[in-house]
């Protein structure tokens, strides 16, 4: 058995004004899971995509717009967005404070496909 330390991770710059702490994936031995976190400044968020698997999205602090398809919603401190696979969706901080989400994919690889690309993105992928 290994306990994971999350400040054994260092933060990654995914996009301006995102920064992203992967915890939990394919690279430190999960089979099913990939769970990170992100703090995200005012105004950024993540672009409309999809993934190929579920997504549970939480806001740990502050507040976020999301949405799914063309349904948008508020979602704020403690609560938590379902995604179902393959379905376009994304959020934005619209607080003046920085968001802090925590995300579980059903996959130990983060897969995403961009909305109108063809190419997927793919993060912790084992050498």
């Amino acid at each position: 058995m290994k306990i994971h330390d999350p400040n054994d991770r260092p933060l990654e710059e995914w996009r301006p004004g995102v920064k992203t702490r992967m915890l939990i994936s394919a690279l430190n031995g999960a089979t099913q899971l990939c769970v990170f976190e992100q703090w995200v400044a005012p105004g950024c968020g993540a672009p409309t995509h999809s993934h190929p698997v579920e997504e549970v999205l939480t806001v740990q602090a502050g507040e976020a717009e999301m949405w799914i398809d063309r349904e948008n919603m508020i979602v704020t401190a403690g609560q938590s967005l379902i995604v179902p696979a393959h379905r376009l969706h994304g959020f934005r901080n619209r607080g003046a404070v920085t968001l802090h989400l925590h995300a579980v994919l059903a996959s130990p690889i983060f897969e995403g496909l961009p909305k109108g690309a063809t190419d997927v993105v793919r993060r912790w992928v084992p050498v």
